[in-house]
């Protein structure tokens, strides 16, 4: 466990270091880069002997903060989690040390390296953490480093407004894990997580259960609490906004396991609340994705949709629990996992291809963009992989999850009462997530990458340096290495399934029955690769020697087609839009033609946030409205002010007597 303290050193050193060399910033860009990659590789160090040696894996200090004990410990859940954190913030550091060069004499990036380490290293502590206060700590550290790396640049209006809307969001969410925590600590009177183990009987297990599902799903963007994720994801430059979808968010998903291990057996509804929040965040997050023409804000509503696949895994591993069918917990459980470790993969590097398309042409309206992948083929081949994956196309590593997840429900189908209707549910809810997530990605790639130049913004582009490349293929390859590594990856969730469920009943032995058709699939893609490699090797036989030209292809008539023949974001997904006209309420603006033959005209969508429109701005303005009532009580009067104070502690005194 010491080696973990180095890898914790070496991120705040360097981020202090950089902070001081913040008016020199090549240096302060090398070290604070530098410093978090290699705490990072330090910390992957560290999770394998610890691995190997689980006795190494506590570490209780004295400690002088009230209630309770400097307490850190490893076990299988957090080292799948720092897994994740090391890798993802690594290659996200990488990518950073040269994208970050777009700031060089404009911003003093030594402060962004402190927060970047800062961040990480305070999602460390969180996975690590076994007493409350310090969880807490390493939260209120994560959501503070992680705003002012929202707001590095702030001196754009939208940029802050993000920034201020995710203040106030995640504290709320802390304002619901301040509850939990101090009902789960008055229960057992410790803060230390070794003596929280709830009854399974009366209301006080559900009250915590849903205080941690407010308090951690703010974090993870479950709808409706998911507002502050469109608006900061696109904010954050490219690497931080990598970090803060790919790991961050997993943060939520790991408190929400980590606090059900402490509740005994869980309540059905609390798997079919999860469930249904899940199918909820899953087919409204792809819609509103769908109807985006900002790349980064499209990606943000992905991943409330992926966010929506891993609940709704992780309801029917709940369901499965509590009604005693392991086959249930097991395949629920696992999808859910699996689907966490995918979306980092796949979420960083789509943000990080973003990023280098940001970089390249400093847009990310896609209507704007058009023919880039002939100009930037890494990077064209890179966010392919990842919105393919994304999509749950096979061979990819994201639909492996999706797969034991349908299969999960495939066998509820096999149950008997509601959980027979909630499968069908969910098959269905995932059908129709999938085929809006192929539509939504087909529509990014053809209108980023396809087609030609929309603007001049496109014609000077070209592949980024090396770091940001590598950076990318790497999270590429992670993405085809899982799809193929599935059936030996399974059987690594059966020892972190039988922690969260306290039991080993049948998982194993569960797990073993899905290794089958994991290999039937893996043998498929295989075999589909080398068809693929076969059929290029053809080709090159073919065209050995033989001199390539190019040409237009027959175009109907036209001589010479021009980029306004092409489709838009808008036109490509205005027919399922209109589908669900009801629930995204699109507006259009269309200038109005006058004459027969009008010089141009003008089309364009805007599909505002529903929760944002119709739930919490009316809430706000309620607010708002309410305290203009109450400035009457702000005299400006030091004497005033005294007297509140007294009055308020004579009320204290009286309640305490």
């Amino acid at each position: 466990m010491q080696i973990v303290f180095y890898s914790l050193t070496i991120l705040i050193v360097s981020g202090l270091l950089a902070l001081c060399l913040n008016r020199f910033f090549k240096p302060a860009n090398f070290i604070g880069a530098l410093g978090a990659i290699s705490g990072c590789i330090v910390g992957l160090i560290s999770l394998f002997i610890v691995y190997n040696n689980p006795a190494s894996a506590v570490l209780t200090i004295p400690w002088t903060v009230p209630y309770g004990s400097l307490s850190l410990a490893m076990d299988n859940l957090g080292i799948l989690f720092l897994f994740l954190i090391f890798i993802v913030s690594a290659l996200s550091a990488l990518y950073g040390m040269e994208s970050l060069r777009c700031y060089s004499g404009k911003k003093n990036i030594g402060s962004l390296w402190l927060f970047f380490n800062l961040l990480i290293a305070s999602m460390v502590f969180i996975v690590l953490a076994r007493n409350a206060i310090l969880f807490l700590l390493a939260w209120e550290m994560m959501a503070i480093s992680s705003f002012f790396l929202v707001v590095f640049a702030g001196e754009k209006k939208a940029v802050a407004k993000a920034g201020l809307i995710y203040l106030i969001a995640t504290h709320i969410g802390t304002l619901f894990l301040l509850v939990m925590f101090g009902l789960l600590g008055n229960s057992s009177g410790s803060f230390d997580f070794s003596s929280w183990k709830i009854a399974p009987s009366g209301f006080m297990p559900s009250i915590i259960f849903l205080c941690a599902l407010i308090g951690f799903g703010t974090k993870s963007g479950f709808m409706p609490m998911h507002i502050w994720l469109p608006e900061t994801y696109p904010a954050a430059p490219n690497n931080v906004a990598a970090v803060l979808s790919g790991v961050m968010s997993k943060t939520g998903i790991y408190g929400l396991i980590r606090i059900l291990t402490f509740l005994g057996m869980p309540c059905s509804w609390w798997g079919y609340l999860l469930i249904a929040m899940g199918i909820i965040s899953g087919i409204l997050g792809i819609l509103f994705a769908l109807a985006q023409h900002d790349l980064k804000r499209l990606l943000a509503y992905s991943s409330i949709e992926n966010i929506g696949i891993i609940s709704i895994g992780m309801g029917v591993g709940i369901l499965g629990m509590s009604t005693h069918n392991p086959v249930l917990m097991v395949l629920g459980f696992s999808g859910s996992l699996l689907h966490v470790i995918n979306h980092a993969f796949f979420k960083a590097l789509l943000f990080l291809g973003a990023g280098a398309v940001l970089d390249k042409t400093q847009t990310m309206e896609m209507d704007v963009l058009g023919g880039l992948f002939k100009k930037m083929p890494i990077t064209g081949i890179s966010f392919l992989i990842g919105a393919a994956a994304i999509c749950g196309l096979p061979p990819l590593n994201g639909f492996i999850s999706e797969f034991l997840i349908y299969l999960a429900a495939f066998k509820g189908i096999l149950g008997a009462g509601s959980i027979v209707f909630v499968s069908l549910g969910i098959i269905a809810a995932l059908a129709l997530i999938g085929a809006v997530a192929v539509a939504c990605f087909t529509k990014v790639f053809g209108i980023i990458f396809l087609g030609q130049p929309r603007s001049v913004l496109s014609l000077e582009a070209r592949d980024p340096g090396i770091l940001m490349r590598i950076s990318m293929l790497i999270l590429a390859f992670c993405c085809f290495f899982i799809g193929l590594a599935a059936p030996f990856m399974v059987n690594g969730f059966a020892v972190i399934i039988a922690e969260v469920s306290g039991t080993q009943m049948m998982i194993e032995y569960t797990l073993a029955e899905v290794i089958q058709p994991l290999r039937y699939i893996v043998s498929g893609s295989l075999l589909l690769y080398g068809f693929i490699l076969l059929l290029v090797f053809i080709r090159w036989l073919l065209l050995r020697g033989r001199r390539i030209e190019s040409a237009l292809t027959w175009d109907c008539g036209y001589a010479k087609p021009s980029p306004k023949m092409q489709y838009t974001a808008s036109s490509f997904a205005q027919p399922i839009v209109n589908f669900f006209k009801g629930i995204l309420r699109t507006k259009k603006h269309a200038s109005k033609i006058n004459e027969y033959f009008p010089d141009s005209f003008g089309f364009k969508t805007e599909t505002a946030d529903l929760f944002s429109e119709k739930v919490f701005n009316p809430m706000l303005k309620s607010v708002h409205d309410l305290t203009e009532k109450l400035t009457w009580v702000q005299h400006g009067q030091l004497q005033i002010y005294i007297l509140y104070i007294l009055f308020t502690l004579l009320a204290l005194f009286i309640w305490k007597l």
